[in-house]
């Protein structure tokens, strides 16, 4: 879990709707949110274009509790969803949800893989890795949020597949496919062999052959 505390600052907002939206985006370059869940009722918030896109930069933001300042109180927060414009990708909305110290949540964190070069499927045997999941839906409680899981391919052969049991995790973190069960134990990444790369077999065959 990264060190890092982050904490962004925003104002209460009382008007909504696209229009609203659009005129704070361009006229103030604020950025249109909402913080819900725990027991408290939506908010809707606006923060600074500046400030989210500077934390935006930060792989870790994502995954990670964020102190959300509005006036005069805080909440502990992640971020849910965020809104890009198609062309600029600025943040156009925000969604954060609250988060409780003693009651566990869901949300995905990124996948980091390593070990891929030197993994015997690749560097023996010749294969490339296919990635089939960039990030992992998890339930923990805040202070077991993870920045990253890892996923080691050191050992994967050619052919080899990794599933989300082969994952070791953080502990405190569970897996949200794993709960419901062996179907849903989906792969993350396997080692297949190239188009048009011949195989031992077949340098063999041809070497019998002349």
């Amino acid at each position: 879990m990264s060190n890092e505390d982050f904490i962004l600052n925003a104002e209460a907002r009382d008007v909504s709707g696209k229009g609203a939206s659009r005129r704070l985006r361009r006229e103030a370059g604020l950025v249109p949110a909402i913080v819900y869940g725990g027991r408290k009722n939506p908010q809707n918030v606006t923060i600074t274009l500046r400030e989210l896109t500077k934390h935006l930069e930060n792989e870790a933001f994502y995954s990670h509790i964020i102190t959300l300042n509005i006036g005069d109180s805080s909440e502990q927060v992640i971020l849910k969803d965020l809104q890009r414009h198609p062309a600029t990708n600025f943040a156009m909305h925000a969604d954060f949800l609250r988060v409780s110290k003693t009651k566990k949540f869901n949300t995905k964190v990124p996948l980091h893989f390593i070990n891929e070069a030197t993994s015997k499927g690749v560097k023996v045997q010749g294969g490339k890795v296919q990635h089939s999941m960039t990030e992992l839906e998890i339930a923990c409680l805040p202070a077991d949020l993870p920045e990253f899981i890892e996923v080691d391919l050191a050992n994967v052969e050619l052919g080899g597949i990794v599933h989300i049991s082969d994952i070791v995790l953080p502990k405190g973190v569970e897996s949200i496919a794993l709960q419901q069960g062996e179907d849903h134990d989906l792969p993350v990444a396997s080692i297949f062999k190239p188009k048009g790369v011949a195989g031992d077999e077949d340098e063999e065959a041809e070497g019998d052959a002349e």
